[in-house]
């Protein structure tokens, strides 16, 4: 397949160039068209096949604009975690008080790989600030996450015990990474990472006096159609979150996975190689990524979610095509619109039945509004307040806090 770029603004087709067998740009143009709205925020949207850039829409931005990614961040801190034990700074099997020693002594090993795998037990970091009565905007120091984390007498679960997603684990790394390897996150991951794969506008983004050349703000609804301002240039806790990119960029991380450009060759194996529980069960998460099924083909992906920015990562492995979404508008269901984009480019691979086009197609699916409302996660404290038009057919809505 030769390669094509389609560029949308606005909703409107204004350069195309036709592949054979491909979907026309005006189907994709669809699924964004709330975008085609004067004074809206919008999506930056990338798509490859046969790990050949296919598409790149942009609605109001372009290919270099520069989104938060929320816990998309997570694999790129997975992966510095997994070349700095290739380098030999660290071990995925240490206990992580090895490095981090303020934590309390929970009578039990907590490792790095359980970390990555989220089966520590720490409590979330976000859900602590919120039952504080304090927003997470107004946090900078990571020295104050770790005091509040280092507060902590109990776990959530035995380590191994459970699966509980937990920003904490991710941000606990990041500081492992910076006392293992003597380099912040953010430098580790420049050297090892973004300037190996020219990926020329991505940083962990540790220090909120610097400025970051192209990067969106971000938004939330308001009254009557219009929007508020919704992101922080203070906040730069990282580790969990913290990743800048833009679409072109993590193109060129999604290409790595297909032929690993970085370390001494077990990166990419080691980031999709899903955790075990203590009792021998194998989970979906793996490191930093979420391993899956949609309508009877595997994929491997993982969303953001932090102030008005909405990302999501979806790869189908064995079809070699990728979709990437970053919105700047908090209203937006990146992973549905992601897979609205893959049920047009893999209809005749994909399995007949429902999809998020069609969420009735087996008839199976209930109306989603009797799900909707605020719910309690007695483990971790968290409560969420889901509408009936952000709920999905799948549970991605892990990812709807500080994700």
């Amino acid at each position: 397949m030769r390669l094509a770029v389609i560029t949308l603004s606005l909703g409107i087709l204004v350069q195309s160039a036709t592949i054979a067998g491909d979907v026309a740009p005006q189907k994709v143009d669809q699924i964004f068209s709330v975008c085609d709205k004067a004074g809206a925020p919008g999506c930056s949207l990338g798509v490859t096949l046969t790990v050949r850039q296919i598409s790149n829409l942009e609605f109001r931005f372009h290919p270099q604009s520069v989104f938060y990614m929320g816990s998309v961040s997570k694999q790129f801190t997975a992966a510095a975690v997994v070349l700095a034990a290739e380098q030999g700074s660290l071990s995925l099997d240490d206990d992580v008080r090895k490095y981090v020693p303020e934590l309390s002594d929970y009578g039990h090993v907590i490792t790095l790989r359980q970390m990555l795998h989220h089966t520590s037990g720490f409590r979330d970091f976000f859900t602590l600030i919120s039952l504080s009565g304090r927003d997470v905007s107004d946090f900078n120091s990571p020295d104050e996450i770790l005091k509040i984390v280092a507060r902590q007498r109990e776990l959530n679960n035995i380590p191994g015990d459970e699966w509980i997603y937990s920003n904490t684990n991710y941000f606990l790394l990041g500081v492992v990474v910076k006392r293992a390897t003597k380099k912040s996150l953010a430098e580790f991951a420049t050297q090892n990472i973004f300037q190996p794969l020219r990926m020329l506008h991505t940083r962990f983004y540790d220090d909120h006096t610097v400025v970051v050349p192209g990067r969106v703000a971000a938004y939330d609804s308001g009254a009557h159609g219009g929007f508020l301002v919704d992101w922080s240039t203070t906040y730069d806790i990282v580790g969990g979150g913290g990743l800048m990119s833009t679409v072109d960029d993590l193109l060129l991380w999604d290409r790595n996975f297909y032929a690993n450009r970085l370390g001494k060759g077990t990166l990419t194996k080691e980031l999709q190689t899903p955790g075990f529980l203590n009792n021998g069960n194998r989970i979906s998460y793996a490191m930093g990524l979420d391993l899956g099924n949609y309508r009877g083909l595997p994929i491997v992906e993982h969303a953001g979610a932090l102030f008005g920015y909405r990302t999501a990562l979806l790869r189908f492995p064995g079809e070699k095509f990728t979709v990437i979404c970053l919105c700047n508008v908090a209203s937006a269901v990146p992973e549905n619109l992601a897979r609205k984009v893959a049920d047009l480019y893999l209809a005749d691979k994909l399995q007949v039945g429902a999809s998020v086009l069609d969420p009735s197609g087996n008839g199976n699916f209930s109306d989603p509004a009797t799900f909707a409302g605020k719910y309690l996660d007695p483990r971790t404290h968290m409560r969420d307040n889901f509408g009936a038009r952000n709920l999905m057919p799948r549970t991605a809505c892990r990812w709807n806090k500080g994700c």
